[in-house]
């Protein structure tokens, strides 16, 4: 059996962790040096480790002072937290439609659903595969809207040369079990403004000023706003921050694996009707995931079948936003994001994680080329 996905490990994590449970480093160190590691990388000037990429996205939208009626744009092919985190805020969500070609937010549906109630724009990097940024930051800068990047998807990915998380007012990363780097639960969120910088730091730490107090600059801290406790335990971040260390193995390994995957499966997809990735020019993925658009829902449905019936594991995605309970009930109908909706009906995901073998690949090639619609 070729499991569909597995979660990225490396030796060190074990003596890591282990530090933590002896007690041998100071409360938040590893939380600390993965500020550090990731504000360096990312060339932010801060980033914060948070329990998870939902709990990002919620400080974002509450960095943002979302009030009940403000509208959001968010697109219709991604996961319920990029949405519900602005909901939870009383935000009415406006669903955008994507592109054909990478399944990001289209900017054209943007700059069409903007009003003069909008409040912010987010994006999602589907597949670790930057959106068009460019023209979506022109519309927003036009606007006076910041645009909330959702990168679960695109740790180290890249758009003209920026890292995708930090091109927008603020940046969510996720370090889910499924994720390039994984500590099974966990989320970063990272700034360039200094003054969404100043409320996320109040706001994480339960709506006080106690980073300043712990900084010196204050000599008692207070209650001074709303908040939430938004802090990763350190026990997590010391798993992640040994993976960290092997970050360029480990992207270079999900690298080849998506080639591997590109190439050995080009015939096939022209034959079959089949759509693979589209890396635009301009954009270094993240190598987060492989996926194929099938010609139909039928397809789809039986590709699915025949890798389950050969012991190999493969999913579909996201459903529809504005299709799924919620998304109607919030007055979404079929129709209204046409490209979304025939996407989230044809994909599907082959196996992809880092220590997936040159063999196990071989045999998912294999088992997918065997599919005769």
């Amino acid at each position: 059996m070729v499991p569909f996905g597995r979660p990225t490990r490396v030796p060190e994590e074990l003596e890591l962790v282990s530090q933590v449970l002896l007690g041998q480093t100071a409360s938040g160190h590893f939380n600390r040096e993965c500020d550090r590691f990731f504000r360096e990388r990312l060339g932010v000037s801060y980033a914060t480790m948070t329990p998870s990429c939902t709990h990002a996205l919620e400080l974002a939208a509450l960095a943002l002072e979302i009030q009940p009626g403000d509208e959001v744009i968010v697109p219709a092919f991604t996961f319920t937290s990029t949405a519900n985190a602005f909901l939870l805020r009383g935000a009415r969500l406006i669903f955008a439609d994507i592109r054909p070609d990478t399944l990001n937010i289209d900017p054209a549906e943007v700059r069409r659903l903007v009003s003069p109630r909008t409040r912010a724009i987010v994006v999602m990097h589907y597949a670790g595969i930057a959106c068009d940024m460019d023209p979506i930051m022109s519309i927003a800068e036009a606007a006076g809207i910041p645009v909330i990047e959702d990168a679960a998807h695109s740790l180290f990915g890249t758009y003209q040369g920026r890292p995708l998380g930090t091109i927008g007012a603020m940046g969510a990363f996720s370090f889910q079990y499924t994720k390039n780097f994984s500590c099974d639960e966990g989320g970063l969120f990272v700034t360039n403004n200094p003054e969404l910088a100043e409320l996320a730091e109040i706001i994480r730490e339960k709506g006080t000023n106690r980073s300043q107090f712990l900084r010196g600059l204050l000599h008692k801290y207070e209650w001074v706003r709303e908040g939430s406790s938004y802090l990763m335990a350190d026990v997590l971040a010391a798993q992640l921050f040994a993976q960290l260390a092997r970050a360029e193995e480990i992207q270079e390994k999900r690298k080849i694996i998506f080639q591997r995957y590109q190439t050995g499966l080009a015939d096939w997809a022209v034959d079959q009707g089949v759509r693979q990735p589209t890396i635009p020019e301009g954009c270094d993925p993240a190598w987060h995931l492989y996926y194929l658009i099938m010609p139909s829902e039928d397809l789809r449905d039986r590709f699915l079948s025949h890798m389950r019936s050969h012991d190999v594991g493969a999913a579909f995605h996201y459903i529809a936003l504005h299709l799924t309970p919620m998304g109607r009930s919030l007055g979404g109908q079929p129709g209204d994001a046409p490209v979304t909706e025939q996407a989230a009906a044809s994909l599907v995901r082959p196996p992809f994680y880092t220590d997936l073998t040159e063999s196990e690949q071989d045999r998912v090639i294999e088992v997918i080329r065997s599919f005769n619609g």
